[in-house]
């Protein structure tokens, strides 16, 4: 089964977006009511500010349209790979933390989703090497999620 998540992770990862904004009011606004205009929607999101800038980093459920609509509308941004972890309670944490410490994977942030279609908590998580994390994570009975798994 280990190899099953690593194989469909790698086939269908989870995509973040970091968008770069300035720091003014509305600008997140901007941003979030574009993307519901067009009916995509944002199931997990972190924002990380400066005086001057943010780094507004989202997981929405139609990447390939999110994608469009922002470069479409000049929004600035890069994207990456992340693992989406299902977390059935609270206890689960420290397994999933646990499991990454074992596999000597680092991470470099962690934020939760707002939302998922099944109602289950999730995290995202960016770590040093998805495909070694999403192993070590299924192997410990986490459910690693795909891109397809977030799709409404």
């Amino acid at each position: 089964m280990a190899a099953a998540t690593r194989t469909a992770v790698s086939r269908d990862p989870v995509h973040q977006f970091s968008i770069f904004s300035e720091n003014r009011v509305g600008r997140l606004h901007d941003l979030t009511a574009v993307l519901k205009k067009y009916e995509v929607h944002i199931v997990a999101m972190t924002i990380l500010d400066t005086t001057d800038s943010a780094i507004v980093r989202i997981i929405v459920d139609d990447p390939d349209r999110a994608r469009e609509i922002l470069v479409n509308n000049d929004f600035a941004l890069t994207e990456c790979a992340v693992l989406a972890v299902e977390l059935p309670d609270e206890s689960h944490l420290s397994r999933l933390l646990g499991a990454l410490f074992e596999a000597e994977i680092n991470i470099h942030y962690v934020y939760p989703f707002l939302t998922r279609p099944e109602g289950r908590s999730a995290m995202v998580i960016n770590a040093e090497d998805i495909d070694v994390a999403a192993e070590a994570l299924n192997t410990c009975g986490l459910r690693v999620l795909t891109q397809r798994d977030i799709t409404r």
